[in-house]
């Protein structure tokens, strides 16, 4: 599996091929190096403590004064440098707003990024020096460009059920359940997802509402996404309406409701941990690819190649 292979390398990196339309078909976003006299994709280390997927965003908009958001998983890039093993984490990205008018204005001209140039793909292939991400443009770009991610989230960890006196919809998150929350935001808005909907039950809501908040984003609540209330049909409304919008979304719902929303997309069922999301990305609600995220699994590296006790992970489940 990915993320068991990517603990075994001596540096872990995270970045994004990321495209825009352009008059001549496909664009995309490169970065030249003046260290090594090269164009390549955006990307840069992990910092420790830091999850992927928000790497590949910080990466991006530090070598490119763009920010983006991120869509489909794309093979990871292992090879030898130095005498170390390195493994690139890659998906694709989209220029929030417009991306025919993501000119690249902001970024700051240094020792590690000195241009910065939207490029006709099939120039680009030209241009790339490292075969690996000449192939990655290749495989980002024969992709549907267009598309949008369904985070289905598995609330936090929340009070114990039998302990609790109230109304179970009322039942609250734990002090982790409450810690897992406040740590979502940045990886769900690594997808900038503009749309927020969660089961009515306390618990959901109070797991979603950090991103909300942050984003500024209307939380959306509904009673078909709550286990009392959930059934196949109506879970299926839900997501169907979802897939409709042109719009990324965040979806939160209960163990027992999410085997009805994987059903309703299509897809394998995953047995989500509190707190863990599956990343589905859709072309108007077509399935392109599943990914899963875990804020609990250590995917970090220290300097001798161990894990990092703590540190986030991301599996592929289906890559697209």
């Amino acid at each position: 599996m990915p993320g068991a292979a990517a603990s075994r390398a001596d540096v872990l990196s995270a970045g994004a091929v990321v495209t825009r339309p352009g008059r001549r078909g496909t664009e995309v976003l490169l970065v030249h190096r003046p260290r090594y006299d090269d164009w390549s994709v955006p990307k840069g280390k992990v910092d420790r403590g830091e999850h992927p997927l928000v790497t590949a965003v910080r990466e991006v908009e530090e070598e490119t004064g763009l920010r983006v958001r991120l869509g489909a998983r794309l093979p990871d890039s292992t090879y030898e440098t130095q005498g170390r093993s390195k493994r690139v984490l890659w998906w694709t990205g989209r220029v929030l707003g417009d991306p025919e008018a993501a000119e690249v204005r902001g970024y700051t001209r240094g020792t590690e990024i000195d241009e910065v140039r939207w490029v006709p793909a099939a120039e680009a292939r030209g241009l790339i020096d490292f075969e690996l991400d000449s192939l990655l443009v290749d495989e980002a770009t024969q992709r549907p460009q267009d598309t949008h991610t369904l985070l289905v989230v598995r609330h936090a960890k929340s009070r114990s059920r039998k302990r609790w006196k109230g109304d179970d919809t009322e039942r609250t998150l734990t002090a982790t359940g409450t810690d897992d929350a406040r740590a979502l935001p940045p990886l769900l808005g690594s997808y900038a997802p503009t749309r927020v909907v969660s089961s009515s039950s306390t618990r959901c809501v109070d797991t979603v509402r950090p991103y909300a908040k942050v984003s500024g984003q209307k939380l959306h609540t509904t009673r078909w996404l709550a286990e009392e209330h959930a059934t196949k049909g109506k879970v299926r409304r839900v997501v169907a309406d979802l897939l409709a919008r042109d719009a990324s979304t965040v979806l939160c719902s209960h163990r027992p409701v999410l085997p009805l929303v994987y059903a309703a997309l299509g897809i394998e069922a995953e047995a989500l941990e509190t707190g863990d999301f599956t990343a589905v990305t859709h072309v108007r609600g077509q399935v392109l690819a599943v990914e899963t995220h875990s804020l609990r699994t250590a995917y970090l590296l220290d300097g001798s190649g161990s894990p990092v006790p703590g540190a986030a992970a991301a599996r592929i489940d289906r890559p697209a």
